[in-house]
């Protein structure tokens, strides 16, 4: 297994309840993509949150120095798994009028 798919399975295992609800919203929210519940934009902060939390540890120390590339494609994966599993992550606190 990979750093960034150990590191976001270690994500979800530490945060099932989380992202078990987050899970129920998203779900709702690609039924009816243009309403977004307010609930999706107040789980899906606090996901958010965590999800960025777990990204800078996978990438601690990395920024600088010699991998400072590889730190930078190291988190593409890692978003990349979030965005294959959640594909609306990226309007969680967008307002559409």
């Amino acid at each position: 297994m990979t750093k960034h798919h150990h590191y976001y399975q270690l994500m979800k295992d530490k945060n099932q309840e989380l992202f078990d609800r987050f899970t129920q919203v998203h779900h709702q929210a690609t039924l009816n993509p243009n309403k977004l519940s307010p609930d999706f934009h107040q789980i899906g902060l606090e996901v958010l949150d965590t999800i960025r939390f777990w990204e800078r540890k996978l990438c601690s120390g990395m920024e600088r120095g010699k991998f400072a590339q590889f730190s930078s494609t190291l988190s593409d994966k890692y978003w990349q798994l979030v965005r294959k599993e959640f594909p609306l992550i990226d309007k969680v606190g967008v307002i559409n009028k």
